[in-house]
Order: structure tokens, then C-alpha cells, then sequence
């Protein structure tokens, strides 16, 4: 375990005349407001927060801390769902708000530069105004920030056709643990260049380096979509037809699956009559189909719907006009709110491949069944992606806090099983460390702690993230 330095007034001075006292905060309602993101009710408070403006400012503070074996934690929008922003160790909470700009939008080249701090709708909307395309969307993409979508290579329901965050980046400018500014590849769409440290930071969650700056591709925008909405009277057929719909030569650009709860759940929390749902109604499935003519785009559909009917499929919606499909997408991208308001829960991020998905959806429910919890489940189908609500709901405390971490050991256990993975999108970060031994063998976690080791060798760089011990 590591043994580092309190926040000392000699080190609070020091910060101060680097950053300025208006960006140095000490005060205890402050440092609370710093000490949590989404993840459940956790929250672990630095000892001292700082807010930098530039590279050079986080390069000094890197610098210091390192010298002075000070942990410190670099701190997004607070809308992770993993811990990664939680300063469990105290020392400095690093936080990259008041770095926010868009630095240059290349049309010529498709690209655009930005600092960590912007948020991601602000992004797309900067690409939009020009015409252009920037496509990772997490649900929270109103509020959360470029840097924390990189820390963890965030997806969001575009991502089955457009790829993650990591699919659209080209070069980072970050500064190390020890205060060094290095860029980790080109800004270009090819390179076979040494090892690929752009890669490798994407998704590190902030425990190799600071991300100061991002380079990114853009694409032109695509004109039009149709967004469809299938009632299924069984969970697991909705599952199933999500990859008969891709093994028929379709590729919607999103493919979202809620089952009933979820949509019960948040069209309460809504007060929304947008949709009706019969009472035999299980789950839906959210389909959106693009591209640049109208008429190709609904012969998809028409392809879908004939795939959709083979597994009991009930009435589809479709939704051609924007303020129907604004209306859907907002029911859906609420729905991690409306459960989070309706108990004490934790989500897992499980992801399979996505034949799987049916056979994942059923192991879930038979542990839910075992242990004795219920669970509301949704996420992005097309890539196997399912989010795992785990409600307490008349769990004991005892039950809550001995029996679940078992059943969730159960339900990565049987993910891996299944071909896939502990996490699809949120991360690793603190509440899912323990359980990282399931994914990889001794050998595999050697060679990662061997490179957090080379990048960051004090241990200071958002300690207490992915590993069991540090």
C-alpha cells in the first residue's frame, strides 16, 4: 500500500502561487463538491482541489506532486459511473473544468482540437454548425466532458455502426506523472509508428497521465434518420433478434434494448405519456436507422420490421419527425435517472457479443433469482452491451453489503464465460477492481500494473483505480 504525504500549508502555498489562490480550494463544502461523480452514494473528498487552465499549469502541479510523492486525481465532469473521480486517497483533486476550449476545427483535414474540459454535446454542436459529424454520444453527453469520455473510452448508442471514443481519436497531448508534456502519436489517419500510446491512454482512466489536449476526427454529417420502436412480449426475443437484424446485412446506427421496468420506471419519473405500453409489453427495442436518402432508409426499415416479425415482435412505432424522435431518445437517455431516484443501486456494465446477449439477459435474471435482488436492465443491444441495475429494494443491509458482491462475481463470471468482458464503456475505476482477476489471468495483470508501473513508477497518478492493491 502506498504511504503518501498530507496536504501540508507549505504545499497549499505552493499551489496557490502556480495556479492563483481563485483556483486553489481548501474549504470543506468545496472539497466535497469535488469528492464524487455518479457512482452510487461514494464520495471520497480531496484534500485540496485545484482548477489549472493550461498545460503548463498541470505540468507544474504534476511536477510537485511528484517530488512530493502527493497523490492526485484527475477530475472530469463527475458523471463517471465507476469511481474513477473519487480521490479515495485524498492529496489533489485535479480537476479540468476551466479547461474547456474548442483550440482549432480543421476543415480541410476533418478534424477538431480540444481541450478535456469541453463538454461533449458542446463538441458536436461546434461540428454541426460546419456540417460535420462527431459521433461517440454517451447518454450523458450534455454534462459530461471530452477527457473523462477518453479516461474511459465512453460509447453510447451510436457506437455500433460509428464506433467508440478510441475509434475517433488521433493524437493526445498529456502530461506524465512527473510533470513531463508529451503527444502520443499524429494527426494523421494512418500510422505504423513505434507502439501506439494514443491507444493506450484511451480508456487508462486517468491513472497513466493527464489528457491536456485531444485531437479528433470528424466525418460529414449525416442528413437523415428514422427511429423505430418494437414491443416484444419477451425479453430474451428481443435479445435474440438483435443479431438476426446485423446477420441480415443491416447496420442500424443505434440499436437500444429496455425492458419493462426501465420504461415504467422513467415514464413515472418523466410523468411522460409519449409511449404506450401494453400490459403484456417486456422490453422494446430502440432502432434508428441513417443515412443520406430517404427512400434507402425506409426499404431498412421495411428489412428490419420483416427480421423483427420472425421473433413475436408487437407493434413497431416509427418515428419519422424530430420531435417524435427527440421525445424517445430523451426517454431513454434519462433512464439511468429515473432508476438512481427510485433506489439505492448499482449498475454494472457487462458486455458480450452480441449473439450472446439472450443467454446473458437469462443468467442475470437466475442470479437476480438466487440471491434474492431484482434487477432493471437496458443498454446499447447492438454491440451486447447490457447495463445491470441491481436494485436493493428490500435487501438487508448484511445481504447488500456481504451476499451481492458474490452475485456480481457470478455475473462477470458468466459474462467471461460467454466470450465478453467486465465492462463495456463505464470502466474499471474503484468499484470494480476486485474483480478484475476474473478477465485476466496473473500473467495479463502482471504485464498492466508492469506499464502503470513504467508510466507512473511513485504510484501517485489516481491511485486506488483498476487494481485490487496499489
Amino acid at each position: 500500500m502506498n504511504q503518501f504525504n498530507k496536504i501540508t500549508a507549505t504545499h497549499t502555498a505552493h499551489f496557490q502561487e502556480i495556479l492563483g489562490a481563485e483556483n486553489v480550494f481548501i474549504e470543506t463544502d468545496h472539497l466535497k463538491e469535488f469528492g464524487h461523480d455518479e457512482t452510487e452514494d461514494l464520495v471520497f473528498p480531496p484534500e485540496i482541489a485545484v482548477t489549472p487552465r493550461n498545460t503548463k499549469q498541470v505540468s507544474q502541479v504534476m511536477k510537485y506532486c511528484f517530488d512530493e510523492h502527493i497523490p492526485v486525481t484527475p477530475i472530469g465532469s463527475q458523471t463517471g459511473l465507476s469511481g474513477g473521480a473519487l480521490s479515495v486517497f485524498g492529496g489533489v483533486g485535479l480537476s479540468m473544468k476551466k479547461m474547456n476550449s474548442v483550440l482549432n476545427l480543421d476543415e480541410k483535414n476533418l478534424q477538431i482540437t480540444v481541450e478535456p474540459g469541453l463538454i461533449t454535446e458542446e463538441l458536436q454542436n461546434a461540428a454541426a454548425e460546419k456540417g460535420l459529424f462527431y459521433a461517440p454520444d454517451p447518454s450523458s453527453k450534455g454534462s459530461c466532458s471530452i477527457g473523462g469520455n477518453l479516461a474511459e473510452n465512453a460509447g453510447g448508442p451510436r457506437a455500433v455502426k460509428y464506433g467508440v471514443t478510441k475509434d475517433w481519436v488521433l493524437n493526445l497531448e498529456v502530461v506524465l506523472p512527473n510533470g513531463e508534456i508529451i503527444w502520443t502519436g499524429a494527426n494523421t489517419l494512418k500510422n505504423s509508428t513505434g507502439y501506439n500510446l494514443t491507444q493506450l491512454i484511451v480508456g487508462s482512466e486517468g491513472t497513466l497521465g493527464i489528457i491536456t489536449k485531444a485531437v479528433l476526427k470528424l466525418i460529414p454529417a449525416v442528413p437523415n434518420n428514422v427511429s423505430m420502436l418494437a414491443q416484444f412480449d419477451s425479453s430474451v426475443k428481443a435479445c435474440e433478434a438483435v443479431s438476426a437484424i446485423f446477420r441480415a446485412g443491416i447496420t442500424p446506427s443505434a440499436m437500444e434494448f429496455m425492458e419493462r421496468d426501465a420504461l415504467d420506471w422513467i415514464m413515472k419519473f418523466d410523468e411522460s405519456t409519449a409511449i404506450k405500453i401494453e400490459e403484456s409489453t417486456q422490453a422494446h427495442l430502440l432502432i434508428e436507422i441513417d443515412g443520406t436518402d430517404m427512400d434507402s432508409i425506409y426499404q431498412e426499415c421495411e428489412k428490419v420490421a420483416e427480421v423483427l416479425e420472425q421473433y413475436e415482435c408487437g407493434e413497431i412505432l416509427l418515428a419519422d419527425n424530430q420531435a417524435q424522435k427527440d421525445e424517445i431518445w430523451r426517454m431513454r437517455r434519462r433512464i439511468g435517472e429515473a432508476v438512481k431516484s427510485n433506489s439505492i443501486y448499482k449498475e454494472e456494465d457487462t458486455v458480450v457479443p452480441r449473439f450472446e446477449l439472450p443467454a446473458l439477459l437469462s443468467g442475470v435474471k437466475k442470479i437476480g433469482e438466487d440471491y434474492g435482488f431484482h434487477s432493471v436492465c437496458y443498454g446499447h443491444a447492438g454491440d451486447g452491451n447490457l447495463h445491470i441495475n441491481i436494485i436493493k429494494g428490500e435487501l438487508t443491509d448484511k445481504e447488500w453489503n456481504n451476499e451481492l458482491p458474490k452475485a456480481i462475481r457470478e455475473i462477470f463470471e458468466l459474462t467471461v464465460s460467454l466470450g465478453g468482458t467486465l465492462s463495456g464503456e463505464h470502466g474499471i475505476g474503484y468499484v470494480q477492481k476486485n474483480y478484475m482477476n476474473i478477465a485476466f489471468s496473473e500473467v495479463e495483470l502482471r504485464i498492466l500494473k508492469s506499464i502503470k508501473n513504467v508510466f507512473d513508477p511513485t504510484g501517485i497518478m489516481n491511485p486506488g483505480k483498476l487494481f485490487a492493491k496499489d
